[in-house]
């Protein structure tokens, strides 16, 4: 049990994850985003209250970038300030949806200007992340249609898959390209990349270096997300997670918010399959917003879930599960399951973090430092960082 034990430590303290830097910033629903007080200005104070999360929870130290929210005049400075507060700049996330130009879709569009448009944006993406030294590249598209008649649907898959195939021979050997999908909104008729199937039909014509985003809030009610997760793993094409909650769509609330079983059941698979280990290059990333919570704690306490449901699925006797699998006892081997999510990890967690130097509470440990007071009275004018900005 000892060793058990130890090596769910080991295998906590080098996770992994990847925080949004909108995630920082005035986000929120269709219907409203509530400003906070010292919220960031810049793509630079985003990295300021990054280093926060990762100074307290020990296990954040990359951040993805949105762009062209995160737009600065210099790339590899901004990643050497990343660097400074012992952070790395991890994915590039592009932007494809907000112009005007894009109301018939982008690299899906009937315009081949339009198209080119948004090739051009993705290529300087693939710029910046040679700038900052990110390796992943992601791509999520809002193309689709809203109306029967309204385009050819085979065709738009030809436009995606040029625009993908430029893209992708324009990365570097060390660079990936990880695609999104998502099964509806904004198209509401067809959406071009709806599910895990389109997107890894793409991945799989491009070559290796193309990889699956699965994100948790992407998925028609019902839909069993961890057998895509096993899946995606068996084939080596589960490039990353964006991790979120979701009530009744897209909801982008705090991961393991909704449904934390689900998210343990996910966990158990990657855990399972060898998902955590540095070969299999899952990147675990949070993509969420922070409407009516304070920003940075809402975060650190995502970043938490994730520990904990990665905790629990450490601890899933395998072999017990596997004996009972082979027996065809399917009571017991589903009670090996609901055995490992009933264990509280909390006292778990807490001596691990001990171990990491860091405070045992990460949440209480933020709200004791004085961030929060601090920012919200230096930054004020200038314009807050949003969806947008």
């Amino acid at each position: 049990m000892t060793v058990v034990r130890d090596a769910v430590k080991a295998a906590l303290k080098s996770q992994t994850i990847e925080t949004p830097s909108w995630g920082y910033g005035n986000s929120g629903t269709r219907f409203k985003v509530f400003a906070r007080p010292g919220v960031p200005r810049t793509p630079w104070e985003k990295l300021d209250d990054a280093a926060k999360v990762h100074e307290f929870t020990g296990v954040a130290p990359k951040v993805s970038l949105h762009i062209p929210w995160d737009k600065v005049d210099d790339y590899a400075a901004l990643a050497a300030y990343a660097k400074e507060r012992g952070l790395q700049l991890g994915a590039i996330n592009s932007n494809t949806f907000q112009d005007d130009d894009y109301r018939l879709g982008s690299v899906c569009h009937p315009d081949a200007a339009v198209r080119r448009k948004a090739v051009d944006h993705l290529l300087g993406c693939v710029d910046i992340m040679d700038a900052t030294g990110s390796k992943d590249l992601k791509l999520w598209f809002a193309d689709g249609t809203n109306y029967p008649g309204q385009d050819d649907v085979a065709a738009r898959q030809d436009r995606l898959s040029d625009a993908l195939a430029e893209v992708y021979e324009r990365l570097g050997d060390d660079q990936r390209l990880l695609l999104e999908y998502k099964f509806f909104e904004p198209a509401f008729y067809t959406t071009d990349v709806p599910d895990w199937g389109t997107s890894y039909a793409h991945c799989l014509k491009l070559g290796p270096r193309a990889q699956v985003v699965v994100d948790t809030g992407h998925h028609a009610p019902g839909t069993n997300i961890e057998f895509i997760v096993a899946l995606l793993l068996r084939e080596g094409k589960l490039g990353g997670f964006d991790f979120n909650s979701r009530f009744y769509a897209d909801d982008d609330l705090m991961v393991g918010s909704a449904d934390p079983f689900q998210l343990f059941r996910i966990m158990h698979e990657v855990a399972k399959n060898g998902g955590l280990g540095p070969a299999a290059n899952v990147a675990f990333m949070l993509d969420q917003c922070h409407n009516i919570e304070a920003k940075i704690p809402a975060v650190i306490r995502s970043v938490m879930n994730v520990q904990e449901a990665t905790a629990k699925a450490l601890l899933v006797d395998t072999d017990a599960l596997a004996a009972a699998q082979r027996a065809g006892d399917v009571l017991a081997a589903n009670a090996v399951l609901m055995d490992a999510y009933a264990t509280d990890v909390r006292p778990l967690l807490r001596e691990v973090r001990e171990e990491m130097g860091l405070a045992t509470d990460p949440v209480a440990a933020y709200a004791a430092s004085g961030w929060a007071e601090k920012t919200a009275a230096e930054r004020v004018g200038g314009e807050q960082a949003g969806w947008g900005a």
